[in-house]
C-alpha cells in the first residue's frame, strides 16, 4: 500500500497531475522498472550519471549496464543485484511517470528520497508486510490520534490490503472527496467490546464497477445485485478487521447483518471518531468510512 501512499504524496504535492497519476497507476503493472531507476533507488547511483549512460547508450550499441560499469558508475556485481531484484509498486509507478515524461530521472530521484524521509521509509519497507510502518504511515496521513485511534488505523491498513487483493491496486487515497448524499451506501456495524459503524459509498458508475472487479462479472447496473456484491465486500472485510483485532487485542467483535442506505443517511452518525477514506479508483471515487460510537 506504500505504492498507494506514494500516488497521493506526488499529488497533494502538486508534483504530478490527477489525471497523469490515473494512468500513471493503470500503466505501471505492464512496466518494465528500467536499471536506472533501480540503480537510483538502490543509491548506487545519481539521476544525473543515469542520464549520463543514457546518452552515452545512443552512441554504442551496448546495454545500459555495460556501459555504468565501464564509466566506474556500478560494479557487475551491484548489476546482477539489480536485475534480480525485487521490483517494488513506487518504482513501477516512478517508471511510468518517467516514461510518460511526467518526470524526469532526477525529478523521481528526488521526490522518492524525500517520500522516504518523510515517512521514515526504507527499501526493506517496501516489500515487506510490516503492519506497525504500515499504520503508522496512515495515521500520519490522516491525522489518527486518539484512545481509538489504533483500532481506525488497523480499519484502514486491512482495507487496504483488501482493495489491493481483491479489487484492484490502481488507486490514491485521496485526503477529501465529496459523494452525494443520494449517493448509495451500504453499512455494516462492528459490535463487542467497542462499537463501530462501517460503510462504503459511491455513484452509480462507481458502484458498478467496484462491485464488477470485486464479483469479476460485468455488471451494467447499480441494481440489488450490485449492491449485495458491495455489501459481500464490506462484511469480508470487517470479517477480517475482527479477527485481526482479536489475535492482537483479545477482544471479541461481531457483526451486523448489512444494510443499504445513502451516503448522507450514513453520515449521521453521532461518533466518538470518524474517519472518512476516499479512495479513486481509476473508474471514479469510493468513499470509506469507520465511525467509532
Amino acid at each position: 500500500m506504500f505504492t498507494q501512499f506514494f500516488g497521493s504524496y506526488l499529488l497533494n504535492k502538486k508534483i504530478v497531475s490527477p489525471e497523469n497519476l490515473r494512468v500513471a497507476m493503470e500503466k505501471k503493472d505492464s512496466t518494465r522498472v528500467k536499471l536506472g531507476v533501480l540503480a537510483i533507488n538502490a543509491g548506487y547511483m545519481t539521476a544525473k550519471q543515469v542520464d549520463a549512460v543514457h546518452r552515452k547508450q545512443a552512441t554504442v550499441d551496448k546495454r545500459i549496464g555495460d556501459i555504468a560499469v565501464e564509466m566506474g558508475y556500478l560494479t557487475s556485481e551491484q548489476v546482477e543485484e539489480l536485475l534480480s531484484s525485487q521490483k517494488t509498486g513506487c518504482l513501477l509507478l516512478g517508471q511510468a511517470l518517467v516514461d510518460m515524461g511526467c518526470l524526469t530521472n532526477e525529478e523521481f530521484e528526488n521526490v522518492l528520497t524525500s517520500y522516504k524521509k518523510e515517512n521514515n521509509l526504507t527499501d526493506k519497507d517496501f516489500t515487506e508486510d510490516d503492519n506497525k510502518k504500515a499504520s503508522e504511515v496512515i495515521s500520519s496521513f490522516y491525522d489518527i490520534d486518539g484512545e481509538y485511534a489504533m483500532y481506525v488505523s488497523e480499519y484502514v491498513n486491512i482495507l487496504f490490503k483488501n482493495l489491493i487483493r481483491f479489487v484492484g491496486d490502481d488507486f490514491t487515497p485521496l485526503v477529501s472527496a465529496e459523494l452525494a448524499d443520494s449517493d448509495t451506501a451500504v453499512t455494516q456495524e462492528i459490535c463487542g467490546e467497542f462499537c463501530a459503524v462501517t460503510s462504503i459509498g459511491a455513484g452509480d458508475a462507481a458502484a458498478v464497477a467496484f462491485a464488477s472487479r470485486f464479483s469479476e462479472e460485468q455488471l451494467t447496473e447499480n441494481d440489488e445485485y450490485t449492491k449485495d456484491v458491495i455489501s459481500e465486500f464490506l462484511n469480508l472485510n470487517n470479517g477480517l478487521y475482527n479477527v485481526n483485532i482479536s489475535n492482537s487485542t483479545g477482544k471479541e467483535l461481531g457483526l451486523t447483518p448489512q444494510a443499504v442506505s445513502t451516503v448522507g443517511e450514513a453520515a449521521k452518525i453521532n461518533a466518538k471518531l470518524m474517519l472518512t477514506v476516499p479512495v479513486e479508483f481509476s473508474f471514479g471515487v469510493v468513499l470509506f468510512t469507520i465511525s467509532i460510537k
